[in-house]
C-alpha cells in the first residue's frame, strides 16, 4: 500500500485557480510525455493564435492596437521555434500556456486577452488538426518521390525477366518493369488513403471551445479561410469527437504506406538472398558476421520490413485508447500524442531508407535463360496450341502431359501485349493516377494562407 503523502507543487496553468495546487505525484503521471510532444506543437500553436487573435478584434474583443502588438510579439515567438530557441519552462505545464506567459510578459493585460472564445481543448485540437496536416504533406511528397524512383526503374528495367511466383512455387514469367510498377502503382493506392486522411485533418475545430461552443459571436468561417482549412468542424460537440478520429485517419494511412514497404522489404530480403539471387544490394549497404567471413546481410531491408510492420499496428492502438468512451474530451486521448507523432517521423525515415536503397539496387539479367526456370513458360506452350485452335481445357491437358511425360519443350518467345502485362506496363497511365490524386491536397491554398498569416 503506497504511503506516499500529497505534497502540493503550485504550477502555471491556464485552468488553475488561486490557493490551489496539484499534488506533484499526480501531476508527474498525469502530464507524462506531453511536454515533449507540445514541442513539436508549438509552430501550429502560433498559427493559431495567429488566426484566433485576428477574429477576435473583428468582433470587438481586441483593440486594433493590441491586435498588432500580439501579433507582432506571436511572430517573434515564432521566430524562436524555427531557429529552435523555444522552451516550454519549468512549471509550464503546456506550449498553450507558455505562448501566453510570453505574450503577457512582453505586453501585460493584452497577452491575457487571447485566451477569449477558446478552450485548451479546441486549441489543442487545432494544433494537433495543423501538425497532422502538416505531416500528412510530407509524408505524401516522400511517398511520391519514391513513387517516380520506381516508375523510372520499371521503365529501365523492362524488358529485363523475372520469375513470377505464385505460393513461393515458379508460375509464370514475370519482370523488373513489372515488379517495380506494381509497387508503383500500389503506392498511388496508398495515396488515396493519405488524401482522405488529410482531407479529414483538414477541418477548423477552432471555436468549438470545450465541445459546447461559446457566447461569444465567434466568427468561425474566418478561422478557417485564414488557416487554410478546407472546412469547418460545424458542430461544436463533435469537433471535441473528432479527436481520435484524426489520429485514426492518418495512422490507417501511415500504415497503408508502411505495408506496401514492408511486402517491398521483404521481397529485397528474398530476392538478395543467393537461393534467388535475382538482385544484389553493394557491399557498402550490408553488414557482415562475427564469425562467416561470407556473409552480406542486408539489415537495412529487415530493418524496413520490422519497422513498418510495427507501422501496422498503430491503428489498433489508437482503436483501443479510445474504446467505449462516451462523448466529449476525456484525458487518456492525450496518449494519442504518443501514438500518432512518432509515426510521422518513422515513416518518413522509412521512405528515405527504401529510397536510397532502390537506388543503389544492382538487377540480375538473363536470369531465366536458367532451364530450372522452363515451367515458367507452360502457359506460354498452352496458349500456343490455343492460338493454333485447340480448345483451352485440351491444350492445358496436352502440355500437362508432356510434362509429365518429360517430352516437355519451352517457348520463351513472349508476347504480352495487354494493358499492364509485362509488354505494356502502362506507366504513363499510372503516372496520370497518381498526378490526379495529389491535385486533390491543394498543398498550395494551405502553404499561401500560413504565408499570409506570418507576414
Amino acid at each position: 500500500m503506497c504511503s506516499c503523502k500529497l505534497k502540493p507543487k503550485a504550477l502555471s496553468k491556464l485552468w488553475q485557480k488561486d490557493n490551489v495546487s496539484v499534488n506533484e505525484k499526480i501531476e508527474k503521471f498525469t502530464v507524462g510525455r506531453d511536454p515533449e510532444f507540445d514541442m513539436l506543437l508549438a509552430q501550429f500553436d502560433v498559427q493559431g493564435s495567429l488566426a484566433h487573435t485576428q477574429m477576435l478584434e473583428s468582433i470587438g474583443l481586441l483593440e486594433k492596437s493590441e491586435l498588432s502588438d500580439i501579433q507582432a510579439e506571436l511572430k517573434n515567438i515564432y521566430a524562436e521555434i524555427q531557429a529552435g530557441n523555444f522552451i516550454i519552462e519549468e512549471g509550464i505545464e503546456d506550449v498553450h500556456s507558455q505562448v501566453e506567459l510570453l505574450l503577457t510578459r512582453k505586453l501585460g493585460e493584452a497577452g491575457k486577452k487571447i485566451h477569449a472564445g477558446r478552450s485548451r481543448n479546441d486549441q489543442v485540437l487545432v494544433d494537433l488538426k495543423l501538425f497532422t496536416r502538416s505531416r500528412l504533406q510530407e509524408v505524401s511528397e516522400a511517398s511520391n518521390n519514391l513513387f517516380q524512383l520506381l516508375i523510372s526503374l520499371s521503365d529501365k528495367f523492362k524488358n529485363v525477366l523475372l520469375p513470377g511466383y505464385t505460393h513461393l512455387q515458379i508460375a509464370m514469367p514475370s519482370s523488373f518493369g513489372l515488379w517495380f510498377g506494381a509497387y508503383a502503382e500500389g503506392l498511388v493506392d496508398d495515396m488515396e488513403m493519405l488524401q482522405t486522411a488529410y482531407k479529414i485533418a483538414n477541418k477548423n475545430p477552432l471555436g468549438s471551445g470545450a465541445g459546447y461552443g461559446s457566447s461569444f459571436p465567434l466568427n468561425r468561417t474566418m478561422t478557417t479561410e485564414l488557416l487554410g482549412f478546407q472546412e469547418l468542424h460545424y458542430n461544436v460537440a463533435y469537433a471535441q469527437m473528432s479527436r481520435g478520429k484524426t489520429e485514426l485517419f492518418a495512422t490507417t494511412a501511415i500504415a497503408q504506406v508502411a505495408s506496401t514497404l514492408s511486402r517491398l522489404a521483404m521481397d529485397v530480403c528474398l530476392y538478395n538472398s543467393q537461393n534467388f539471387g535475382f538482385i544484389k544490394l553493394p557491399d557498402e549497404m550490408t553488414t557482415g558476421s562475427s564469425i562467416m567471413p561470407h556473409k552480406k546481410n542486408p539489415d537495412v531491408a529487415e530493418l524496413l520490413r520490422g519497422k513498418t510492420n510495427r507501422l501496422k499496428g498503430l491503428p489498433n492502438e489508437i482503436q483501443l485508447v479510445m474504446g467505449n468512451l462516451p462523448s466529449g474530451y476525456h484525458r487518456e486521448m492525450q496518449i494519442l500524442k504518443e501514438i500518432l507523432m512518432p509515426a510521422f517521423n518513422e515513416i518518413l525515415n522509412c521512405l528515405d531508407m527504401t529510397y536510397f536503397m532502390l537506388s543503389n539496387i544492382e538487377v540480375k539479367e538473363n536470369i531465366l535463360a536458367d532451364e530450372k526456370y522452363d515451367m515458367l513458360f507452360s502457359v506460354e506452350r498452352v496458349n500456343e496450341l490455343v492460338l493454333q485452335g485447340v480448345p483451352f481445357r485440351e491444350a492445358y491437358k496436352i502440355i500437362g502431359n508432356e510434362i509429365n511425360g518429360g517430352t516437355y519443350s519451352p517457348n520463351r518467345n513472349l508476347n504480352h501485349t495487354h494493358e499492364g502485362s509485362i509488354g505494356n506496363l502502362c506507366n504513363p497511365q499510372i503516372t496520370n493516377m497518381m498526378q490526379e490524386v495529389l491535385s486533390r491536397f491543394n498543398f498550395k491554398k494551405v502553404e499561401l494562407a500560413i504565408d499570409n498569416l506570418l507576414k
